[in-house]
């Protein structure tokens, strides 16, 4: 009974992992990393990142798509533990 039980737990487990594997869409890339300068800057070079790192990040297109945001159409709002606690 305990192994059918720790069986079914992993299970579920695994089927979770795998759901939220696939919601964040990291099987939809092939790598990792853009290139062997990208995984060397993620291992070693991002505690002192330099000019060089942010130009070769942009000329390699290390952080994937870029998206518009429209700073108008932002709102700012008080945090208010009390009003919003998931926050």
């Amino acid at each position: 009974m305990k192994k059918t039980g720790l069986l079914l737990l992993m299970a579920l487990f695994l089927t979770g992992c795998g759901a939220a594997v696939q919601e964040s869409g990291f099987w939809s890339h092939d790598t990792m990393y853009k290139n062997w300068s990208h995984l060397a800057y993620s291992w070693f070079g991002y505690k002192n990142p330099t000019v060089a790192d942010g130009k070769a990040s942009e000329e390699q297109g290390w952080w994937g798509i870029t998206q518009a945001v429209d700073v108008t159409e932002l709102k700012k709002k008080e945090h208010d533990p009390m009003a919003n606690p998931e926050e």
